[in-house]
């Protein structure tokens, strides 16, 4: 079994945010980049664990972005995958980046896809699903635990008041939640092999981008609380009806 791992480029969780052009573009001068957690503890540490117990053959990782984001494909190459792509493009939304590992997963007949739940710059979620249905393979969604036995996998995952476990037969895509491993250190070992290791760089088989960035607005952060006393419900009522926002 080959697995593709899909990893993100994100700002550090410490980045002060900032745009430009207008609030239309992220100020990344400066900025930190690191492996998006989800995709880097769960989903990466989880397909190597596999392949340490012989379930897989290959460990590849893939990311969709420029030249500037090598340093953490590396990072990714250093905790013990075989190899890396990236798509020499900088994705302007989440289907154009599905639709280009999954281009690249169906050509390469990769059996096993593994994706963070989400990313922490946008927490869009969406990317794994958009992969499967492209792929036309079964999804299975905030995987929590993830078995392999011959051509099937066993993958539980949560759901509203408790948790599911499901049955695939392979190929299919998961996203992966907290619980499906555990955080990794590289090793001097593996820092020292990352930089030999094969990264193929390949560019994008179209641009089939769905939307476009109209403008990006800060958080504003916290206000004040107001305290109602338990026995004035009729300013409670007031005040959602006046004073109350739906975010």
């Amino acid at each position: 079994m080959k697995i593709l791992v899909a990893i993100s480029n994100v700002p550090d969780t410490t980045t002060k945010i900032q745009f430009t052009d207008g609030d239309t573009k992220f100020n990344g001068q400066g900025v930190t980049y690191v492996i998006n957690p989800y995709d880097e503890w769960y989903a990466l540490v989880r397909a190597l664990e596999l392949k340490e117990a012989n379930l897989a053959e290959k460990v590849t990782l893939i990311h969709v972005g420029l030249a500037d984001s090598e340093a953490t494909i590396r990072k990714g190459l250093s905790l013990g995958a075989d190899d890396a792509v990236r798509i020499n493009t900088d994705g302007p939304d989440a289907f154009f980046v599905a639709e280009q590992i999954a281009n690249y997963a169906k050509a390469n007949s990769y059996e096993l896809v593994l994706v963070g739940k989400e990313t922490i710059n946008y927490n869009g979620s969406s990317v794994g699903a958009i992969i499967a249905g492209l792929l036309d393979q079964p999804f299975v969604s905030l995987a929590t635990k993830l078995e392999v036995a011959g051509n099937k996998i066993t993958a539980e995952h949560e759901i509203d008041g408790g948790a599911q476990v499901v049955e695939c037969d392979l190929p299919l895509v998961i996203s992966c939640a907290k619980g499906m491993a555990e955080q990794r250190i590289p090793n001097m070992r593996g820092i020292m092999a990352a930089r030999t290791k094969p990264l193929q760089v390949v560019e994008a088989s179209n641009n089939n981008s769905l939307t476009t960035i109209k403008s990006y607005a800060l958080n504003p952060g916290r206000t004040t609380c107001k305290m109602i006393s338990e026995d004035n419900v009729d300013e409670l009522v007031s005040l959602l009806h006046t004073e109350a926002k739906v975010i």
